[in-house]
């Protein structure tokens, strides 16, 4: 019989819950990228060294891959919701601090220099690896069926970049118009309103595991779930080092200021940019669902992102490098919604926390690991030939994937009818 499933762009959005955690998703990435803007842009003008930005990914990565394999099992027995409550709680204890060391009652920065900044951005590592886990393992629970799955993911990733796409404009011209503490103060704003609807959305019960394990079995469960799957690997090795070494973004503070003379509102821009792409292209994708020769299509897109790149650290024109930007942003669109498409699709329900502290430990973690990676590579050969080395690598990497990698290559994710 053929398939009697139409598809709606807004399928998921009509459920009041999922309508609630994209807005507090969308509260907290905007509190994020702010505080990255500005905790970027603060560190570099004190220290005037590329390094120091990569330190701060490296702050935020180490603690976040330290307990995240523990935090992934966690998510599988512990109330999700719990979990993300408790987990942003701390992250608006962290803003708090941030604010804190900006006012005049402190002296924090002057007795220590920028070490304060750095002991609050390890301690939101360490939240913001609980945190992965829960939220990717809590939002499949909202939705109704697994063919909305897709669905979810593309508005879960449109909101994501959209806070991407105005957080950093709204942090540099905040930090640039009003300085520093207010900036922090809508910071901690944001973080307060995404605990606000993350309360109201219901609890849901956990899903039941037939064969429940203690942490050591668990874990080596997963793990072996993830290094059997050739599909999930690949795809997840893919968005690693194509992250990894194409991480641009980390050293934007340097082409802002000494490369193309601009100040922090362009810097803000500037990293919106890649948001800008995303979203137009996953606004695309909610219409027109990738499905048919989606591993082909995933390869082309990194392969793309990693052009980019090499163009953009030639580049010594704003707006040339606004749009390469933003053709980044656009062919990473396409790669996160059929990446986690495939994960939610082939992870069991009472697994996805473990399958998803994986996939933090090798996607979301390389973000950081690769500002540091940018920021010494900065130090060692400059920031044009780090960053242009870096799209090479990805453009390797991509090759590499396509050779090795055939059941990612012939990947299709057309979706098949459900039984009644």
């Amino acid at each position: 019989m053929k398939s009697t499933f139409r598809h709606d762009p807004f399928a998921v959005l009509r459920i009041p819950d999922f309508r609630l955690y994209v807005t507090a998703r969308l509260c907290i990435t905007l509190a994020m990228q702010i505080q990255a803007v500005i905790v970027g842009w603060q560190i570099y003008e004190i220290t005037k060294d590329p390094l120091s930005l990569g330190l701060i990914g490296l702050a935020e990565a180490l603690p976040s891959i330290f307990v995240s394999l523990y935090a992934g099992y966690v998510a599988d027995v512990v109330a999700r919701k719990k979990i993300i409550v408790t987990v942003i709680s701390v992250l608006l204890l962290c803003s708090a601090a941030l604010l804190f060391f900006t006012l005049d009652v402190s002296q924090v920065l002057q007795q220590h220099g920028v070490m304060p900044i750095y002991a609050v951005i390890f301690l939101s590592g360490l939240a913001r690896g609980f945190m992965g886990p829960a939220v990717f393992s809590f939002m499949p629970q909202l939705v109704v069926s697994k063919q909305l799955y897709a669905n979810a993911i593309t508005w879960s990733s449109t909101t994501w970049q959209a806070a991407s796409l105005a957080g950093p404009a709204l942090g540099g011209l905040i930090y640039g118009f009003w300085g520093v503490s207010i900036a922090y103060t809508a910071d901690a704003i944001l973080v307060l309103l995404s605990l606000v609807f993350f309360s109201l959305i219901a609890s849901r019960p956990l899903p039941e595991n037939a064969n429940p394990q203690n942490f050591k079995d668990s874990l080596r469960t997963g793990l072996q779930f993830v290094f059997s799957n050739q599909v999930i690997l690949s795809a997840i090795s893919l968005d690693l080092f194509a992250v990894l070494f194409g991480g641009a973004v980390a050293l934007l503070p340097v082409f802002a200021s000494d490369i193309l003379n601009m100040g922090p509102e362009a810097l803000g821009f500037m990293r919106a940019a890649p948001a800008i792409g995303f979203v137009l292209m996953a606004v695309v994708v909610a219409y027109h669902p990738i499905s048919h020769n989606a591993g082909k299509k995933m390869l082309w897109c990194v392969a793309g992102f990693g052009v980019c790149i090499v163009l953009f650290g030639l580049s010594t024109n704003f707006w040339f490098s606004m749009v390469l930007l933003a053709l980044s942003g656009a062919f990473d669109s396409i790669s996160v919604i059929i990446r986690s498409t495939l994960i939610h699709t082939l992870t069991p329900e009472y697994m996805k926390g473990r399958v998803s502290s994986v996939n933090s430990i090798f996607v979301g973690s390389s973000n950081e690991i690769g500002a540091f990676e940018s920021g010494f590579t900065a130090r060692l050969m400059g920031t044009v030939p780090a960053v242009v080395f870096g799209g090479i690598m990805t453009l390797l990497v991509v090759g590499v994937t396509a050779f090795k990698a055939d059941k990612l290559r012939n990947l299709d994710l057309t979706p098949k009818p459900e039984m009644a």
